[in-house]
């Protein structure tokens, strides 16, 4: 072992360090899944407040019609998209596979569920702006339809990716109880 007051050891060039312990791939994983889903539930977070504040706004008429469209349909139930992104935040500090699991689930039916629907209705009205380049709803001078397919977009890519890395996550938790339980 090296000393900071002493010369390094001879016969040692530093190149022996091989040997040593390494952290196990699934920590590595684990800690690398978690940032990953900390960082796409922040934009996650950053889109439900732009779906919660058209939805609040014009519901309680702050802004004219014109300025601010009424909500779609499918705006009401996303607005419980933000249950799964809490329930996946409290698995994290205890590698709680449990939560984990009905964050994941949860997402398909409050996350994609809502979006899926949400481009189902939307698009005989993207198809009319598209042939005839008629809009009749706006958020700020835009027409709602492209600016909610576009969040719709960001949005199925947040979701997709917060399931594929908590799919990641949790293989990497159950693989290690399963060496847990193995010793």
């Amino acid at each position: 072992m090296a000393s900071r007051a002493r010369p390094r050891a001879a016969g040692t060039d530093g190149s022996d360090f091989k040997h040593r312990e390494k952290e196990a791939s699934h920590y590595q994983m684990s800690a690398s899944s978690k940032s990953e889903i900390k960082k796409l539930t922040v934009v996650h977070f950053f889109i439900w407040i732009l779906v919660a504040a058209q939805v609040v706004v014009s519901h309680l008429n702050l802004v004219s019609h014109d300025l601010v469209a009424m909500p779609y349909q499918w705006e009401y139930p996303y607005l419980l998209s933000l249950l799964p992104s809490f329930i996946g935040a409290l698995a994290m500090p205890k590698s709680n596979i449990s939560y984990l699991v009905i964050s994941m689930i949860s997402a398909g039916l409050f996350s994609i569920a809502p979006l899926i629907f949400g481009a189902m209705e939307m698009f005989p009205l993207a198809q009319q702006l598209y042939r005839h380049g008629k809009a009749y709803r706006f958020i700020f001078g835009f027409s709602a339809v492209s600016v909610m397919y576009l969040l719709m977009v960001i949005a199925i890519q947040v979701h997709a990716w917060q399931i594929y890395y908590s799919k990641k996550l949790l293989d990497a938790w159950f693989n290690s109880t399963q060496e847990k339980k193995k010793k």
